[in-house]
């Protein structure tokens, strides 16, 4: 009953918007940190740097949702956060898990940092000069923010958090089933 009345009050709060009633109904454990949004934020555009200081942007993600993770080589709980990211790309290989190195993180040090906690499966993307980061009102790490195949914000975590859990497994199915 408890439950029910949760959801239901989280309908009225929300808009009675279906969708994101229904996941915020399945967010348990570290995603009950999980802010749904009640529109779709853009976000700026910035130049991302590869391994090979190729450019990229999250424009190169358009038509997929994306798991925006902002972290560093330095941070303690990206560090802890890093490894189910990793089994979350291989979990649900329809949406892209992109991590993306914010500040001054060397490419020796993220491959470094990839060999140690066993990241075999994601990119590795850098924002040297924060600009993606400042422009989305990043002010700590980890951060991961949720983006819908449009390219736009639709939830923002702030903190670290197992994103291969069931729970974090059933928000994303439920975002990418509501479309």
């Amino acid at each position: 009953m408890r439950k029910l009345l949760v959801v239901l009050y989280t309908a009225f709060l929300i808009g009675a918007n279906p969708v994101v009633a229904d996941v915020a109904a399945l967010r348990e454990g570290d995603m009950k940190k999980l802010a749904l949004h009640d529109a779709p934020k853009d976000i700026p555009e910035a130049v991302l740097l590869d391994a090979e200081d190729g450019e990229r942007s999250m424009a190169d993600y358009r038509g997929k949702w994306v798991v925006l993770n902002f972290w560093a080589t330095w941070c303690a709980p990206c560090r802890h956060e890093m490894p189910s990211l990793d089994r979350l790309q291989v979990a649900i290989p329809d949406l892209a898990v992109v991590p993306v190195a914010t500040g001054r993180n060397a490419v020796q040090g993220i491959r470094r940092f990839f060999e140690e906690t066993e990241i075999n499966s994601l990119p590795i993307l850098r924002d040297p000069k924060s600009q993606l980061a400042r422009g989305m009102a990043v002010m700590g790490l980890p951060v991961t923010v949720i983006l819908n195949p449009e390219g736009q914000e639709v939830a923002r975590l702030i903190g670290d958090a197992e994103w291969d859990s069931d729970s974090a497994k059933a928000v994303l199915a439920a975002l990418m089933a509501g479309q």
